[in-house]
């Protein structure tokens, strides 16, 4: 059975459910449990309209671990009455989705946030752009050596003047004893040539220490090369004297 007709049945199933619930009404004074937002084995879905009749369905599933898994979006296109199905693995559990155009071509891309923990606690993003019918799957960048100074987790992500900006506390170490400094990282992405670009907003402690540190090396240097230049000017002015002596 493929994942369109999975889906089918299950929704068929939830309708099945739903009208034979009408019929048996609980007792009085017997607590009725909350039904689920999403039925098992799914774990998130959220629908993102980019235009009219263009439908992006983001869902997840996965029985047994919560901390793995796998997504799925599904799109429709109710004008030309297409439907592509895009899957992929899931690390972490789904936290939201996002919808931009940072490139400004006119193709959406759907920006799904994951989120996990091991040492700390990381985040993900699934990357794709969407042309008609074809998909494009982009690379997210890692956090360079720079920007993980002092990370620990706990990200937030959402989308400001078309880009999508990431901000998370900085930590003053990167251990597990490390103790938040009460500064964040903020990180603001576009898209150029299905590349990613990321530019740093914030001047945060870790930059502003490398900076006073070049300054410090550089200061001696200078002083040295003058005291130099003094000596030999020196030595060459004593030279002078003492040929004109002689």
């Amino acid at each position: 059975m493929n994942l369109r007709n999975y889906l089918f049945v299950t929704v068929l199933g939830l309708l099945i459910t739903g009208c034979g619930s009408k019929d048996n009404k609980p007792a009085a004074g017997k607590s009725v449990a909350a039904r689920p937002a999403v039925m098992q084995p799914f774990r998130f879905h959220k629908a993102i309209e980019v235009s009219p009749g263009q439908t992006y369905d983001v869902v997840s599933w996965g029985r047994g671990s919560t901390q793995t898994g796998a997504f799925a979006i599904l799109h429709s296109d109710s004008a030309a009455m297409k439907y592509n199905t895009t899957t992929g693995d899931l690390d972490g559990t789904i936290s939201d989705v996002f919808n931009a155009d940072m490139d400004l071509d006119g193709n959406p891309e759907i920006l799904i946030q994951s989120k996990g923990k091991d040492t700390v606690n990381y985040a993900k993003i699934y990357a794709f752009e969407f042309n008609n019918n074809n998909v494009n799957k982009l690379d997210f960048p890692k956090l360079t050596r720079q920007q993980k100074k002092g990370y620990r987790g706990n990200d937030n992500f959402y989308i400001r003047d078309g880009k999508l900006i990431r901000e998370f506390p900085i930590y003053n170490s990167n251990d597990s004893t490390a103790k938040p400094t009460g500064a964040k990282r903020l990180l603001e992405y576009g898209l150029r040539s299905n590349s990613f670009t990321v530019t740093q907003l914030s001047k945060d402690s870790a930059s502003v220490k490398n900076d006073k540190q070049v300054i410090k090396q550089d200061a001696p240097e200078k002083k040295r090369s003058v005291s130099s230049s003094k000596k030999r000017k020196h030595t060459e002015t004593k030279k002078k004297r003492r040929r004109r002596r002689g």
